[in-house]
């Protein structure tokens, strides 16, 4: 027998033989660690695609409840006006339905912050004059405002009253309120004008309940989604009182969530609504009027996202797909308006004003 020198080394085959189990244990860690790569991958995918269309849905969640909220910053009869206070100069009675005739123009004070929410398009139809509440108690009434002047100081409103509102005690002066809310927050599919539809959702209102703060202001919202072209979600917002020239187009800047994707039983809308009064009832609803108009008021939104990954999955090569469904977003200050207006105090209903109006039709 010949004994090996230890110097002699590893023989070629033993090599051989050492590689092969080093390249088989290389293949093995390099597969798993592979897999494991895949695996991440299709969950940070599906992180990614469910924290989005999450956070989109409780958004428009969150701003469907506040839509229809009617807030103006703190407003009072001004102390030192002499056309209302004291003896009672009214004069003839003003018609709530004409409030332009034999309206009274008075001094307010708004505590130094601008005079904003209110609004009131004198001579023009359909109406659209906020209504205000005097908190004097035996006196107090709900009266729409004709017209307003902001370019004296303090500003004034002209507006239909029918009591005398004096300021009775120095300090404690007669303030006006907003009751209620916006009958249409929810734009209506039907019953207005350029309404909202299955894929375009508007609505309006102190959204962002901020209205009565010296820098807040009630806006308008429009969520448009497009499920064939861009297959992005947009979400438009401004303030109620934009001139419709002024409308932001849509535009990336926009985008709240990208990957908007047919839904799985191939429609494409995203939005339905719950309207009274509904024209399939049998018999029909009753027509609610409100400031001389007839309104459709929305009282449910359901809102349907079907959005897709925007990297393919590396284990199945396909994107992966997720739908969402909220199926009743109430609008809650409008279906507390609708329960005003069948209670029987559609005085306490705001009506659309002129500016949302003219920005509903602007596509």
């Amino acid at each position: 027998m010949t004994r090996r020198s230890a110097e002699s080394g590893f023989s070629l085959i033993e090599l051989l033989v050492a590689t092969g189990i080093f390249l088989i244990i290389t293949g093995i860690v390099a597969s798993a660690l592979k897999q494991i790569t895949q695996s991440q991958t299709t969950i940070w995918n599906r992180t990614q695609m469910h924290s989005g269309v999450r956070g989109a849905t409780e958004l428009m969640q969150q701003e469907v409840g506040q839509a229809g909220r009617m807030a103006i910053p703190p407003l009072w009869i001004d102390q030192t006006n002499a056309d209302i206070v004291g003896q009672n100069t009214i004069g003839a009675l003003c018609d709530s339905s004409n409030p332009g005739v034999n309206a009274t123009t008075i001094k307010v004070n708004t505590g130094g912050i601008p005079l904003k929410g209110l609004y009131a398009t004198g001579g023009t139809l359909p109406a659209s004059y906020v209504l205000v509440t005097t908190m004097d108690g035996a006196n107090r009434e709900t009266v729409p405002v004709w017209s307003i002047n902001t370019s004296v100081t303090p500003p004034t409103i002209t507006a239909c009253f029918n009591s005398d509102h004096k300021v009775s005690v120095p300090g404690q002066p007669v303030s006006l309120v907003v009751l209620g809310g916006f009958a249409n927050g929810i734009v209506p599919p039907t019953g207005v004008p350029n309404g909202s539809t299955a894929n375009v959702l508007k609505m309006f209102g102190d959204i962002n309940g901020d209205a009565t703060s010296p820098t807040g202001q009630m806006v308008y919202v429009e969520y448009t989604c497009d499920t064939t072209v861009t297959h992005k979600l947009y979400r438009n917002v401004m303030a109620i009182d934009t001139p419709p020239a002024a409308k932001p187009p849509l535009s990336d800047a926009l985008v709240l969530l990208s990957n908007v994707m047919p839904h799985p039983d191939g429609s494409t809308g995203c939005f339905t609504y719950q309207i009274v009064p509904d024209p399939a009832h049998i018999p029909p609803d009753p027509q609610i009027i409100v400031q001389g108009q007839p309104v459709t008021f929305v009282l449910d939104v359901a809102i349907t996202l079907t959005v897709q990954t925007q990297q393919k999955d590396p284990i199945t090569g396909q994107n992966q797909t997720e739908t969402k469904a909220l199926l009743n977003v109430s609008p809650r200050n409008v279906f507390n308006a609708w329960q005003l207006a069948g209670a029987g105090f559609s005085d306490h209903l705001q009506s659309t004003p002129a500016t949302v109006t003219a920005l509903l039709a602007v596509p």
